[in-house]
């Protein structure tokens, strides 16, 4: 059920707590001094920590142990255990991490409550690291191009502080895989990070998701926000907020604290706050819809998050990248992409942006039968409906039917060029060699097609012919 480690400098009382614990089913470690508890952290981080105030023959008391144990093992719950005389000082205490304090001569029912509760914390960060674990297909930053590395570079930068950051990108752009980056290169990093779908429909059940409550029995049960406490929050698509959840979150912010839905009790939270949204916020302001101070709160470090239309020259990377990934993770044959391939993947336009580019690969994995190269077929055929692709493909067929040669060619010419700039993010120098063209003549024949020259432009999957 979960390894304990129980520190008292008096043998009766370490013991005593170890033996009705063990009656529960948990399994135990016993310490007497500073020494030996930090050391046995250190070795194997445990469970739960509980842990006595006052220390005799020891370097460091109690608090000076939680203050340790809290910087490097912020995920281990810790219990203190606290005289008559001391409750001022537990109090403090669970100001500076603890979870919670029990009060000698202490209760062996509440004892036990409260070692289930932190129990029950220190289960449910452990899953969530599983989770993230789990989840690193879908949140690891890949990318080679000077968009993708300038915008990394604003991610190192805001990562060093602890300043709330708001990151605004289309649906599918990798928000937060972003906000998990920030937080693993943080002095967050040992905490846990939360992630909150603020877009939910049912605002009271994110109300109490999001601040725990407390239940008619009394019991208490713990909120996104003290989940987080000593991590980091993403708070994603937040614009989402309803107006009364908006305001509570307000005074989070400025008060660091917070209070359980049916509870007037104080908990004081320190953690970092990363936000995101696809909407345009300043319309929602004007709306009426968005808190203007809210926004302020939040937007301390503002993060715009290229589309992958923006970084057309990471998409041979990316794909090579999830094909890897996806046919480990489902137990496929690893295909490569053939040229054709990469070439049509990088003249599509991505509206659903990596997130689209994920799925389209892993249809192709799981929906192909040989472990040959990945054709531009296979890309077509998962990518299009059948009846709408043959649709099209009749429609274009007879619309180019009654066009002359000319007419034709100059039609293929510029959705052909139009794929080769966008593959090249615009550059026209790569665009010119690759076609085999004077830069020069390139430029004649783009104007002469009605290509504006020097960019990427907006275009659809490439067509049949």
């Amino acid at each position: 059920m979960g390894d304990i480690l129980i520190v008292d400098d008096e043998k009766d009382i370490r013991e005593l707590i170890s033996e009705i614990l063990i009656d529960e089913g948990y399994s135990t470690r016993l310490s007497s001094n500073s020494a030996e508890c930090l050391n046995q952290v250190s070795s194997t981080p445990p469970s739960l920590l509980i842990l006595d105030i006052w220390l005799k023959d020891s370097n460091m008391d109690g608090i000076d142990i939680l203050k340790k144990v809290k910087l490097d093992h912020p995920q281990v719950p810790v219990v203190i255990i606290s005289g008559h005389g001391n409750i001022e000082i537990a109090v403090s205490a669970i100001k500076q991490g603890a979870y919670d304090f029990i009060e000698k001569p202490f209760n062996i029912e509440q004892l036990l409550v409260v070692v289930r509760r932190a129990m029950e914390t220190s289960s449910l960060r452990r899953e969530n690291r599983e989770l993230k674990q789990k989840d690193s297909i879908d949140f690891e930053l890949i990318g080679e191009s000077s968009t993708f590395r300038n915008f990394v570079s604003n991610l190192d930068k805001v990562s060093k502080t602890n300043s709330r950051v708001l990151i605004s990108g289309a649906s599918g752009s990798g928000k937060e895989a972003a906000s998990r980056y920030i937080h693993e290169n943080s002095r967050q990093s040992g905490g846990d990070f939360i992630v909150i779908d603020c877009s939910t429909s049912n605002q009271a059940d994110l109300d109490r998701m999001l601040f725990g409550y407390e239940a008619s029995d009394g019991s208490n049960n713990i909120g996104a926000f003290e989940k987080a406490n000593g991590g980091s929050i993403f708070l994603d698509e937040v614009s989402e907020l309803s107006l009364e959840l908006q305001g509570k979150l307000l005074k989070v912010l400025v008060e660091n604290s917070l209070s359980k839905v049916g509870s007037d009790k104080k908990i004081d939270v320190d953690l970092r706050f990363i936000s995101s949204t696809s909407s345009d916020l300043g319309e929602k302001i004007k709306n009426k819809s968005f808190r203007e101070d809210l926004f302020h709160r939040l937007n301390v470090v503002p993060i715009k998050i290229p589309n992958l239309n923006e970084r057309i020259e990471d998409i041979p990377i990316l794909a090579e990248y999830f094909s890897k990934k996806l046919s480990l993770a489902n137990g496929l044959a690893l295909r490569k992409f053939s040229k054709e391939a990469l070439t049509f993947l990088q003249g599509m336009t991505w509206p659903g942006n990596i997130r689209q580019l994920r799925n389209l690969i892993e249809r192709v994995l799981i929906l192909g039968n040989s472990s040959e190269l990945i054709s531009s077929d296979e890309l077509i055929l998962s990518e299009v409906k059948p009846q709408d692709s043959n649709d099209q493909i009749n429609l274009i067929s007879t619309e180019l039917a009654n066009m002359s040669l000319r007419e034709a060619r100059e039609i293929f010419e510029r959705d052909y060029l139009i794929l080769q700039i966008n593959r090249f993010g615009g550059n026209i120098s790569k665009t010119a060699a690759f076609v085999e063209m004077e830069r020069s003549a390139l430029h004649r024949k783009l104007k002469s097609l009605g290509i504006n020259s020097g960019q990427k432009i907006s275009q659809a999957v490439p067509k049949s012919y």
